[in-house]
C-alpha cells in the first residue's frame, strides 16, 4: 500500500476514509484509491453528517446523530434525515415497519445493505424496516441517492441504495448496556408501554495479535400503537469477530446477525377519504370484539364461522431472519489486492388472515378433490370434531416464504501509478425463494395454534397438506465489470469510469393450476388432477386470449444489460468542488410478476414482462471543510417500463404491465454547520418533480372512474388518465432541520421533517395532506460523577401529536374509499438509561 504524506496541502483534507462511504469491501478500498492518507486529527463529519467526495451524490450519517435517535429505531427511520428520503413510520418505535422513498423511488427499487451484502427481499425485492441491525451496532448509514456502487450485487436497485456500515470491534475490552421505557403520549391513547434492553460486550485483543470481537442482544416489547389488541415483541442477537493481518490494513471480519419478530398487523380502520381531522379515532376498538369466541360445533348443522379471530389486527407477520457476513482484504503484492465478501442469509416469514375452510371435497367433473378453489379450503373431512362434514371451520391461512440466500462479491485492484488505479470484479446473489400457503387450525378464542402453519399444516384425510399457493423460485445474478479511476491536475481532477453486465436468471415452478392473469391458483392436494384439468381446460381463443385453467408447468426467464457508470470530481479550491456522475440502473421483474406472466399466451408481451431501467444524472455542488458539510444537487432520471398493475389486450384482463416512461427531476440540497464545538445546525430538503409520460389502456371506465376524471374512451378504447401526472406515494417537497446544542454535561437536540401531499394513485385523484413531525432529544452525561460513559436519554417524537396519514396502499387507479391507510406515528416518550465499562 502506497502512503502520502502532505505537509499543509490543502487537498490532503478532503481525502476522507472509504469506510464512511462505499458498500462492497472493494468498493471502499477502491475509492481510498488504496492509500494511507496522513492528514492529521481533522474530522471528516460534521455532527455526524458528511457529505463524501464523490461523484455520485452521498450523504453518511455517522453515530454522533445516529445515537440521538430513539434507542432501537429503524436505520430507515434515522435516516429520514437525508435530502431525498421519506420514510412513514407504522409505530414510533421501529418494529412495525412503514413506507420508504428516495427521490420517489420505492423500497422495493432502492437496494439496502448490511456490509455491502443485500437485504432486500431476493424475491417481490421488498425491504422490511423492522428486521433491521440494531441501531447501536451501525457505524454509519451511507445513502447513494440516485445510483448503485458499480459492483452492488442488486437485481432491482433503479433509485438508490442505503449501505448500513456495522462497527468494528474495539482493541479495549468494554461492555455497554441501553435500558429504556416509554408510552404513546397522546390523548386517549391509554397506557401503551414500550420495554427494551440492548447490551454489548466488547473483548478487546483477545490474542495479542489484532484479533477482537464483540456479541450483542436486544429484546423489545410494546403494546399495539392504535388497536385495543395486537404485540409487538422482537429479538435480536449480533455478533462480530475481526482479525488484522499486517500493517497495511488486510483483515478478515466475519459477523453474525439474528432477528425474531412477532408482531400483529395494525394500522387503523379508515379508508384514505374517511380520514379527517379527528385524533379521537385514532385509538379503537378492533371489530368483531375482543375477548370474543369462535362459534361452537353442533353436529348435524352447517355451522359457519363468526366473525371472531378474522379482524385485521388479529392476523399475525411473523419473522426469524439470520445471516452470516465475511468482509476481507489482502495486498497480495504491492501493487495488488484482492478483497473478498461474501455471505448466507436465511428468512422464514409469513403475512396473511384467515379463511372459512370448507369440510366438504370440491367436484370437479364428477370427482372429489381436496385442496384450493376459488380462494377456499376444501378438506373433506371433519376439522372441528362435531363429527360431520357439513361445516366452514375458520383457519389461519398466511403466506409462507422461506428463502436461503448466498451472496459474494470479488474485487482484484491493480495501482498502474499513483495516479491511475483499476479494478475487475465479480459478484453473485443466488436465492432459492420457497412460497406457500399452509393452513393452521384457530383455537375458541380466535388465536391460531401456530404463527408460522408450515411448522405443522392442516391435512386432509390422506395426510396430504392443502396448500393456497405452492411454487418455487431460483433467482440467480451474475455481475462482472471493471472500473478505472485516475487522478489528474495536481490530484484536483479525480476520474472514475467502470461498467457492469449484469446476467440474470428466475427459474419459475408453479405447482398449481393458474386460472387468472391476476395469479389466481387452484392447488390441489388429493384427488383426480387430470379431471379437474379435463373440466376447465387452458384455451387460446381465436383473438389470442386465454381461458380456463393452466396446469403446473416451469419456465425459465433470463434477462441481461450493460450498465455504465461514470463521473468525475473537480476542486476548485480545498473546500468547494463539484461531481458528476451518470449512472444506468436495472430492475427485474419482481416474482409475484414473473408467475404473474404465466397465464399469458407463449410469444406476447405480457407473458415476458420488460425490465426497469433509469438513466440517472447527478450534478453536486459542494462545499465541505472542518465545520461545514454543504452540497446542492440537481439531478434526473429517466424511468424506462415501471411495472403497474393494469389492462391488458392479450389477455383481455388486468396483470402487471408496463407504465411507460417515467421522467423524475429534482433537487436535493443540505448544509450541516457546526460554528463551535457546542453548537450543531442542520438543515435540508428536496424538490421531487415526476412526469409520467403515457395514458395506460383499460378494459373500461366505471361511472367513478369517468366521474372524477380518472379514465376516459377515445377511438372505442378506454385508457387511465395517466399523461402528465405524478407517480403515487411520492411527495413533491421534502424539508427538515436539526439543532443540537451542548450546556455542560446536557446535550439538547430538536429535528423537524416537513413531507408534502402523496398522491393516493397514478390518475391523481385523490392525495394526502402533507405533515410536519416534531422531535426532541436530551442527554445528560454522568461524567461529572466518575461515570464517564453512562448517561440518561430522552426522546420526545411528534412532539405537537401531528395527526397524518402515514403509510397506504394505492394503485394505478385506487380510489380514496377503497384503499387503507396507517395512521402516522402519535406523539411518544422515551427515557433511556445508557452505561457503558
Amino acid at each position: 500500500m502506497r502512503t502520502k504524506l502532505f505537509a499543509g496541502a490543502a487537498f490532503a483534507a478532503l481525502v476522507m476514509p472509504a469506510a464512511a462511504f462505499a458498500q462492497s469491501t472493494g468498493s471502499q478500498d477502491f475509492d481510498d484509491s488504496g492509500e494511507i492518507v496522513v492528514t492529521g486529527n481533522r474530522e471528516t463529519d460534521v455532527g455526524g453528517v458528511e457529505i463524501p467526495d464523490s461523484p455520485k451524490a452521498k450523504v453518511v450519517l455517522s453515530q454522533e446523530i445516529i445515537s440521538r435517535q430513539t434507542p432501537g429505531q429503524t436505520v430507515n427511520q434515522i435516516i429520514n434525515l437525508v435530502p431525498g428520503v421519506s420514510f412513514t413510520n407504522n409505530d414510533p418505535f421501529g418494529s412495525a415497519g412503514g413506507s420508504f422513498t428516495i427521490r420517489g423511488f420505492d423500497s422495493s427499487r432502492v437496494s439496502q445493505t448490511v456490509d455491502g451484502l443485500p437485504l432486500n427481499d431476493s424475491g417481490n425485492y421488498s425491504l422490511y424496516s423492522n428486521q433491521q441491525i440494531d441501531p447501536e451496532l451501525v457505524e454509519t448509514i451511507n445513502v447513494n441517492l440516485g445510483s448503485t456502487d458499480v459492483d452492488s450485487p442488486t437485481a432491482a436497485a433503479v433509485g438508490g441504495t442505503v449501505n448500513i456500515n456495522t462497527l468494528n470491534p474495539s482493541e479495549e475490552m468494554g461492555a455497554s448496556l441501553v435500558a429504556s421505557y416509554g408510552d404513546i403520549a397522546a390523548e386517549g391513547a391509554g397506557y401503551r408501554p414500550y420495554h427494551r434492553v440492548f447490551g454489548l460486550i466488547q473483548t478487546g485483543d483477545i490474542t495479542g495479535a489484532g484479533t477482537r470481537a464483540w456479541v450483542s442482544a436486544s429484546v423489545a416489547r410494546n403494546e399495539a400503537s392504535f388497536a385495543n389488541y395486537g404485540k409487538i415483541y422482537k429479538q435480536q442477537y449480533n455478533a462480530k469477530i475481526r482479525q488484522d493481518i499486517g500493517s497495511n490494513g488486510d483483515f478478515i471480519a466475519i459477523a453474525g446477525h439474528y432477528n425474531q419478530n412477532r408482531n400483529n398487523f395494525g394500522g387503523s380502520p379508515l379508508s384514505a377519504s374517511a380520514f379527517g381531522d379527528d385524533k379521537s379515532v385514532r385509538f379503537y376498538e378492533i371489530a368483531g370484539g375482543y375477548p370474543c369466541q369462535t362459534d361452537t360445533p353442533q353436529a348435524g348443522v352447517e355451522d359457519r364461522t363468526n366473525s371472531c379471530g378474522t379482524s385485521f389486527e388479529r392476523r399475525y407477520n411473523p419473522s426469524n431472519t439470520g445471516n452470516v457476513r465475511v468482509n476481507s482484504l489482502f495486498h497480495l503484492a504491492e501493487q495488488l489486492t484482492l478483497s473478498v465478501d461474501g455471505a448466507y442469509q436465511y428468512t422464514k416469514a409469513n403475512g396473511g388472515g384467515t379463511n372459512a375452510a370448507r369440510e366438504q371435497f370440491y367436484t370437479a367433473a364428477g370427482t372429489n378433490l381436496t385442496g384450493t378453489f376459488g380462494g377456499n379450503y376444501y378438506f373433506g373431512r371433519d376439522l372441528n370434531g362435531d363429527g360431520d362434514v357439513l361445516d366452514q371451520v375458520l383457519v389461519g391461512n398466511p403466506s409462507q416464504t422461506q428463502t436461503d440466500r448466498y451472496n459474494a462479491i470479488v474485487n482484484l485492484a491493480y495501482d498502474v501509478n499513483d495516479t491511475n488505479r483499476i479494478r475487475a470484479f465479480y459478484a453473485l446473489d443466488t436465492a432459492n425463494h420457497r412460497q406457500t400457503g399452509e393452513a393452521t387450525g384457530i383455537y375458541s378464542n380466535g388465536e391460531p395454534f401456530d404463527v408460522f402453519p408450515v411448522n405443522d399444516p392442516l391435512t386432509d384425510a390422506a395426510g396430504n397438506i392443502l396448500q393456497k399457493r405452492d411454487r418455487e423460485s431460483e433467482a440467480t445474478l451474475h455481475l462482472v465489470g471493471a472500473e478505472y479511476r485516475g487522478s489528474f491536475l495536481q490530484d484536483r481532477l479525480t476520474v472514475l469510469i467502470g461498467g457492469n453486465w449484469k446476467f440474470f436468471k428466475r427459474g419459475l415452478q408453479q405447482n398449481c393450476f393458474t386460472t387468472a392473469a391476476n395469479g389466481n391458483v387452484d392447488c390441489i392436494a388429493g384427488g383426480d388432477v387430470a379431471a379437474y384439468a379435463a373440466a376447465s381446460p387452458y384455451v387460446i381463443t381465436p383473438a389470442g386470449r386465454p381461458t380456463g385453467a393452466r396446469a403446473p408447468f416451469s419456465r425459465d426467464l433470463n434477462y441481461d444489460k450493460f450498465l455504465p457508470n461514470v463521473g468525475f470530481t473537480y476542486h476548485f479550491t480545498p473546500e468547494i468542488s463539484v461531481g458528476l456522475n451518470y449512472a444506468k440502473n436495472i430492475s427485474v421483474p419482481s416474482t409475484d410478476t414473473l408467475y404473474n406472466s404465466l397465464y399469458a399466451p407463449e410469444g406476447t408481451d405480457a407473458a415476458s414482462p420488460a425490465p426497469e431501467t433509469a438513466d440517472s444524472f447527478d450534478l453536486s455542488l459542494r462545499y465541505t471543510s472542518g465545520k461545514v458539510q454543504a452540497s446542492v444537487t440537481p439531478w434526473y432520471s429517466k424511468y424506462k417500463n415501471r411495472i403497474i398493475s393494469a389492462y391488458n389486450l392479450d389477455c383481455d384482463c388486468n396483470i402487471d404491465t408496463n407504465l411507460g416512461e417515467v421522467e423524475k427531476y429534482g433537487v436535493d440540497a443540505s448544509i450541516a454547520y457546526r460554528p463551535v464545538r457546542e453548537l450543531l445546525l442542520y438543515a435540508f430538503g428536496s424538490y421531487i418533480g415526476s412526469e409520467i409520460k403515457d395514458n395506460v389502456l383499460a378494459a373500461s371506465c366505471t361511472t367513478a372512474d369517468l366521474a372524477s376524471g380518472a379514465c376516459f374512451t377515445e377511438g372505442g378504447q378506454s385508457y387511465f388518465a395517466t399523461a402528465g401526472n405524478r407517480e403515487r406515494a411520492a411527495p413533491e417537497w421534502l424539508a427538515g432541520a436539526r439543532v443540537q446544542a451542548t450546556l455542560g454535561n446536557l446535550d439538547l437536540g430538536a429535528q423537524a421533517k416537513y413531507t408534502s401531499g402523496r398522491f393516493l394513485n397514478d390518475t391523481n385523484t385523490f392525495e394526502a395532506d402533507g405533515y410536519t413531525v416534531v422531535d426532541l432529544d436530551a442527554r445528560y452525561s454522568l461524567a461529572a460523577f466518575g461515570l464517564e460513559k453512562t448517561a440518561f436519554q430522552l426522546n420526545v417524537t411528534n412532539l405537537f401529536d401531528e395527526f397524518y396519514i402515514g403509510s397506504f396502499s394505492g394503485g394505478l387507479n385506487t380510489l380514496g374509499t377503497g384503499a387503507f391507510v396507517n395512521f402516522g406515528a402519535p406523539r411518544t416518550i422515551i427515557g433511556s438509561l445508557i452505561v457503558g465499562f
